[in-house]
């Protein structure tokens, strides 16, 4: 059975990593449509669970966003996950295209951000701000086009849009993040503004499995509005 609406990187036990297409919630009330309630339907059916379907998501990306995530299908699988995550004991890497030239090929951002009171948005703030939090990136330039840059992106830190921001602060907005001020299109045509994509794909993912310990390395192949805009990776092709 082949799961609609997102893929699968891997299955093992109680653990699922999965693809997530940009312009979908992660989690949402059970009557919208987000990434939780396609995999639990397609865990239902696929396995015929007369109930309901135990799954945790052990992370969120943003709605735009797309990449690998990582769930879990059972609780203690569920805590163990998410103890690597608040640990910093999982390696997040993200892909990024980004508007104009950055500087300098490679680089480290430490700034301090803040999530705005009563609004889905984010922003840098003084490092004595009482609300800021610390947020740490490293990158490296992949590939330069006559418009944009192509990032890898490494973060310390997991705060609200990091990414989007600190790339935004520098004059240097995700492609398609009208949000942040890009001013560039990326992904499908949508109606509804809420669905549309960025260029900012989480494209690797290395934890431990939860019940075996033994470690787990994913790529998420990227979607094939990147491919349009020229980001090819050889092992996409």
């Amino acid at each position: 059975m082949t799961p609609e609406g997102f893929d699968i990187l891997h299955e093992e036990g109680p653990l699922l990593i999965v693809a997530k297409p940009g312009g979908l919630l992660t989690q949402a009330p059970p009557e919208v449509d987000s990434l939780e309630t396609r995999i639990k339907r397609f865990l239902k059916l696929r396995d015929e669970k007369p109930g309901k379907v135990y799954l945790a998501m052990a992370h969120r990306l943003d709605r735009p966003v797309s990449g690998a995530l990582a769930t879990a299908k059972h609780v203690r699988a569920a805590r163990r996950i998410c103890e690597q995550f608040e640990g910093r004991l999982v390696d997040k890497t993200y892909w990024a295209v980004v508007e104009g030239q950055v500087a300098d090929d490679t680089g480290e951002w430490i700034d301090h951000i803040r999530k705005i009171p009563e609004r889905p948005v984010a922003e840098l703030v003084p490092a004595d701000h009482i609300e800021g939090r610390r947020a740490v990136l490293r990158y490296q330039v992949l590939r330069r086009f006559p418009t944009f840059t192509w990032l890898q992106i490494e973060l310390e830190t997991g705060r609200m849009h990091q990414i989007r921001v600190q790339c935004a602060a520098r004059g240097h907005a995700v492609l398609g993040d009208a949000m942040y001020g890009a001013t560039s299109l990326f992904g499908p045509e949508t109606v509804d503004e809420r669905a549309r994509w960025i260029g900012l794909h989480a494209r690797r993912l290395a934890l431990r499995h939860p019940m075996t310990r033994e470690p787990v390395a994913v790529t998420a192949p990227l979607p094939a509005w990147w491919e349009q805009i020229g980001v090819v990776p050889a092992g996409d092709q």
